[in-house]
């Protein structure tokens, strides 16, 4: 993946904030513990759920039951927001990742994932790859999705700004 056009937006950044550089706000999605993302309920409302991701070749990886609300959500309308960051208003950095999710059966794809996954949580989070997607150790199935970001935003706190990322497909 090559880097995307970045802009920051000068009307919600300090007049001395510079932008983030794309490799800051790709740290962040690449560490972080812990996202929120939201989709769309059939109905047109919107679902917000804590989970877990990889940050992997540039796209953002995710799991759900197949019969979590999420999943039923994806089903009918695949757009997504992926929001990390932390809860302090005056320092650190907030990312915000707009895409598609799609799922993902690609054997060797998710081979790769389940050991990003255990590597990243010291083999806390433990799948077993098949073609349907992850199986826990207690036998139950993750479906697994991805997300290419079509659009990222930075939000930079304590020297405040605001960046956008733009991707070219």
């Amino acid at each position: 993946m090559h880097d995307p056009r970045s802009r920051l937006d000068q009307r919600f950044s300090d007049p001395e904030a510079s932008a983030t550089t794309w490799d800051e706000a790709q740290n962040v999605l690449e560490s972080a513990q812990l996202s929120w993302i939201s989709t769309v309920r059939p109905d047109g409302r919107p679902h917000v759920t804590p989970l877990v991701a990889v940050w992997l070749d540039g796209a953002s990886y995710f799991t759900t039951g197949p019969d979590e609300q999420k999943a039923h959500n994806l089903n009918e309308n695949s757009q997504v927001v992926l929001t990390t960051g932390c809860n302090n208003w005056d320092s650190g950095l907030d990312v915000v990742l707009e895409g598609s999710a799609q799922r993902v059966t690609d054997m060797a794809l998710l081979e790769r994932l389940a050991k990003a996954w255990r590597a990243k949580w010291d083999g806390s989070w433990r799948f077993t790859a098949q073609t349907e997607g992850f199986r826990h150790d207690d036998g139950g199935l993750a479906l697994v999705y991805q997300v290419q970001p079509s659009r990222v935003l930075a939000f930079a706190k304590g020297n405040f700004s605001q960046t956008s990322y733009r991707f070219d497909r």
